[in-house]
């Protein structure tokens, strides 16, 4: 069982800037893909970046060039560096962690993010 602890949420002004952490239980955390999804009010939850153990990333179309998502394996931790906020990115962010081997999935508790205009 593995246990996803996310922090950082807030809210702030569009523009600025924020950073999530996710903290993992995971002995094994470098064979674990880990994404960060959000959930806006009355919408489906969405994934907005995903990182490789071996550290390779991609994003979606939303947060490209503003988000950039990275892990440090040797902390089990991972996380979303947001900027140039905007009201849009309004939503609730989860940690999800995938075991390569099984698919075993995991989700943290979500953070709320506000960005006001």
């Amino acid at each position: 069982q593995v246990q996803l602890v996310e922090s950082g949420g807030g809210l702030v002004q569009a523009g600025r800037s924020l950073r999530l952490s996710c903290a993992a239980s995971a002995t094994d955390f470098s064979t674990y893909v880990m994404n960060w999804y959000c959930q806006a009010p009355g919408k489906q939850r969405e994934l907005v970046a995903v990182i490789g153990g071996d550290g390779i990333s991609a994003y979606s179309d939303a947060v490209k060039g503003r988000f950039t998502i990275s892990r440090d394996n040797a902390k089990n931790m991972v996380y979303l560096q947001m900027n140039r906020l905007k009201p849009e990115d309004t939503a609730v962010y989860y940690c999800n962690a995938i075991q390569s081997s099984t698919g075993y999935t995991y989700w943290g508790q979500g953070t709320q993010v506000t960005v006001s205009s």
